[in-house]
């Protein structure tokens, strides 16, 4: 069903021992001319290649994201 995957990014997700985030590139991810998406992937064993939860943002929508994650990082407690 999902097209390439392009690996752009991974980094440790804090609090755990083995768990990863990553962040790709997704051609085609819900079938043919299907537009590309980032698929942001959390492994808690650290299987980069099969996140255990993933999500998929389309590219015209990153800059919403980006301020949502702006907010929520200002607004913690």
């Amino acid at each position: 069903m999902s097209g390439k995957s392009t690996p752009l990014a991974s980094f440790p997700l804090e609090g755990t021992k083995r768990g990863i985030i990553s962040v790709s590139h997704l051609e085609a991810p819900y079938g043919k001319n299907s537009e590309s998406v980032v698929s942001i992937g959390i492994s808690l064993g650290g299987e980069e290649e099969s996140p255990d939860w993933k999500v998929h943002i389309p590219y015209s929508q990153i800059d919403n994201l980006i301020q949502a994650l702006e907010l929520a990082k200002k607004n913690r407690s």
